[in-house]
């Protein structure tokens, strides 16, 4: 009997394969696995920050948390598909996403941005490797128009999404939504992750996500954010992702 199923369902276009459970953790969902491996080309993200991601755009469906979804760098366009994916697969095609970065590469680095494993300075990493054929990914290079292909892929209304082009620490000043339910910071360095915070969390509302992806892999981004939230009176608490993604709720 199932291999006459799998037979009629082949005849009509669909490939039914079984999700490889032991090559992740037992506790991650199967539709979590399934948004995963379909956007894996286009992120360099965690398993295990897609899934915090997916469950983040659940809770802001089901509680109701008003505002739009923003990412700040996004490289492929990987992070912001899995949200869309799962608003389409929520029936939820009407908060709108807003995809903010260079699409030129990663910007200048300072002296503040050092990988936290290896102790190598931003520009170090960066120097010698060419954007257009960096296999490791350092540049975080795509163009725009790659990952406006890509988020077509999704099927989620392009009229919803919104693409910024530029250095956030200048785009943010002129562009950004009003309220934010879910706000993904990821680009790496001290001066944007500390203008994404000063611009954008103000407009996170109760009830509001942050996720900030590089805390734990960037001396520069847990550096603005351990100093912005030094200053707030109701300090939040950073959730743990992964060794390197961090999640807050804001109240």
């Amino acid at each position: 009997m199932r291999k006459i199923l799998k037979k009629i369902f082949e005849i009509l276009g669909y490939n039914i394969s079984k999700i490889k459970k032991d090559k992740y953790p037992i506790d991650i969902p199967n539709e979590t696995i399934k948004i995963y491996e379909e956007v894996e080309p286009y992120t360099a993200t965690s398993l295990e920050r897609v899934n915090a991601l997916l469950q983040s755009v659940v809770y802001i469906t089901e509680n109701n948390i008003d505002g739009e979804i923003v990412e700040c760098g996004v490289w492929k366009g990987g992070s912001c598909m899995a949200i869309a994916i799962k608003l389409m697969e929520l029936e939820q095609k009407t908060r709108e996403i807003w995809l903010y970065d260079t699409f030129e590469g990663m910007t200048e680095p300072t002296n503040h941005d050092i990988e936290i494993e290896t102790g190598k300075k931003g520009k170090e990493l960066l120097d010698g490797i060419d954007k257009n054929t960096d296999k490791y990914n350092m540049w975080a290079y795509a163009p725009k128009e790659v990952v406006i292909n890509n988020m077509k892929k999704t099927r989620y209304p392009t009229d919803n999404i919104k693409y910024i082009t530029g250095n956030v620490e200048k785009t943010l000043k002129e562009r950004k939504p009003k309220k934010i339910a879910l706000l993904r910071l990821d680009t790496d360095w001290y001066e944007s992750t500390k203008a994404e915070l000063e611009e954008l969390y103000p407009h996170v509302v109760n009830g509001g996500i942050i996720i900030i992806d590089d805390y734990g892999h960037f001396e520069g981004a847990k550096r603005a954010v351990d100093e912005y939230f030094e200053k707030e009176d109701n300090k939040p608490l950073l959730n743990r992702i992964d060794y390197t993604g961090r999640l807050i709720v804001k109240k």
